[in-house]
């Protein structure tokens, strides 16, 4: 088994970075909620370091979720993240209070001492950039504990205890507003903890492999495919792991991007000899979301139709034992949080608990415990094609939810064509790798132009392309104006329809990646 990092959700909105950034640094690592971390499962886990993730609450509520003591008695060194930090001052005695002066993000920290974290990086009487929010403030030190950082407003701001590995922060290292602070989380699990480094996605695959085998034991196996990155490599995975004990069933909804639906029959019929059921169900699609405006009803009407045509594929087959899915482990993180619960719901997921009970079928999930960069590191790993790994996220309704209102066969060939064009063009200016995701949005919204010296009323057509290192917060990439001109003018001249096109610059947050 490789070396595990166990990390305790208090609740915060940017938990799963920390787990991003300790897998980054070579070394495995799972999100739990406190509430399910006791004695028992902390000896079960057997964890080469622990971190306790920042939170909402406070400290000095009476409410306040705590640490189970097991944590600091299981002889692994400890790393408490502003929440974290907080409570493990006050379960060790030390005082924490309302700080007379709260930050909110970035801030500057003055180290004052040499630290196992700092190594290589921060220098004594050294000023680094940091990112904070809290607060609450530690306002005392523990028992064997000594301040090691300073900021204006936290004179706690880095603390530790060297001879037991117990470490607290303030501040954020797990974003990218704090530059150093994947070095520090670095500094943590390799220098304090002494973990290897050495997980990979070739071990996470032979590890892998031999757990689907043994989950399975020689059953059957079918999956749904989406056509999108996610599925594909957990199918590939699959049929490593089980070979035509597993059957791919593929729900054409009408609802992916130019050419995709020929692209995954070809991939999985030709390229890799998978079993595959190609179902045509474009009509039933496109007949269920008539007239549908609702982006929360469509997304059900399309979950919904997915499963029906699903089950009637896999009756079909018979005699299967496992339902596989493409979940990953920021769904899986999110509908486990600490509280029962996301911290705010922003858009249904499509996957997570998607198994209906009377299929009869266990559930077979070979992801979930990775993330989305991970799923593509272990495309390549498998041999899939570079082009299609590296494609843009996307999302299981589709294009259904790039057109806010409702769907329709003329709407969607034409945001299907916009889409294609603007792709093509970011790959011919050799721009597609630097971009996270874009993609085109059909506006329900017709403008008056001028084309061929007669008025035209037609659609407008917004373009979305951000920049991202992991989707929870993005930014709109800089294209430049002759760029956007060229698109705009294929578009207004190639797709009928389309008379007017503008160029999305909202950041995540506010705005979301997706238009609905």
């Amino acid at each position: 088994m490789n070396e595990r990092v166990l990390i305790v959700d208090f609740g915060s909105q940017v938990t799963q970075l920390i787990a991003r950034r300790i897998r980054e640094a070579g070394v495995y690592s799972e999100v739990h909620p406190f509430n399910k971390v006791d004695a028992a499962f902390v000896a079960d886990f057997a964890p080469v370091a622990v971190v306790l993730s920042g939170g909402p609450a406070s400290v000095l509520s009476s409410s306040a979720p705590t640490a189970d003591p097991a944590l600091f008695e299981a002889g692994a060194p400890v790393l408490g993240i502003c929440y974290g930090q907080q409570l493990m001052a006050a379960q060790m005695g030390a005082r924490v209070l309302a700080a007379d002066h709260r930050e909110f993000g970035r801030a500057t920290v003055e180290t004052v001492a040499a630290c196992a974290l700092f190594e290589g990086l921060w220098e004594p009487g050294g000023r680094y950039p940091v990112w904070m929010s809290h607060g609450d403030r530690v306002e005392s030190l523990p028992e064997g504990f000594t301040v090691v950082a300073r900021s204006a407003a936290a004179p706690y701001a880095a603390i530790a205890d060297e001879g037991r590995g117990f470490y607290g922060v303030q501040f954020h290292p797990e974003v990218v507003h704090t530059p150093d602070g994947a070095g520090l989380i670095r500094n943590f699990v390799l220098r304090v903890a002494g973990a290897k480094g050495d997980w990979s996605m070739a071990a996470f695959r032979e590890t892998a492999v031999a757990r689907i085998r043994a989950e399975v034991d020689g059953g059957r196996v079918i999956c749904g495919l989406s056509g999108g990155v996610d599925s594909t490599v957990a199918a590939r995975l699959l049929h490593e792991a089980v070979g035509d004990r597993l059957t791919c069933i593929f729900v054409d909804t009408g609802l992916m991007r130019a050419g995709e639906a020929d692209e995954v029959v070809g991939l999985f019929r030709g390229h890799f000899n998978i079993p595959l059921v190609h179902s045509d169900a474009r009509s039933l699609f496109l007949e269920r979301l008539a007239g549908v405006e609702d982006p929360e009803k469509k997304r059900k009407i399309i979950g919904a139709a997915f499963v029906e045509v699903f089950e009637g594929e896999a009756a079909q087959l018979g005699g299967a034992d496992f339902l596989a899915q493409g979940t990953l482990y920021p769904d899986v993180i999110e509908s486990v949080a600490f509280d029962g619960g996301p911290s705010v719901t922003i858009k249904s997921h499509h996957n997570v608990g998607g198994l209906p009970e009377r299929m009869g079928l266990r559930l077979v999930e070979p992801l979930r415990m990775l993330f989305k960069d991970e799923v593509r590191a272990l495309g390549v790993e498998l041999g899939l094609p570079d082009r299609f790994v590296g494609r843009h996220p996307f999302p299981g309704p589709g294009l259904a939810i790039r057109m806010p209102g409702a769907v329709d066969p003329d709407k969607l060939g034409a945001l299907r064509r916009a889409d294609a064009i603007f792709l093509e063009e970011i790959r011919k200016a050799g721009l597609y790798d630097d971009i996270w995701q874009a993609f085109a949005v059909l506006l329900p919204v017709r403008t008056v132009g001028v084309m061929g010296d007669d008025r035209t009323y037609e659609q407008a057509c917004a373009l979305r392309a951000v920049t991202s290192a992991d989707g929870m917060t993005a930014d709109f990439y800089p294209f430049d104006a002759a760029f956007l001109g060229r698109v705009a003018a294929r578009i207004v001249n190639e797709v009928p329809g389309i008379n007017r096109v503008v160029y999305d610059v909202t950041s995540k947050p506010p705005g979301t990646i997706e238009w609905e």
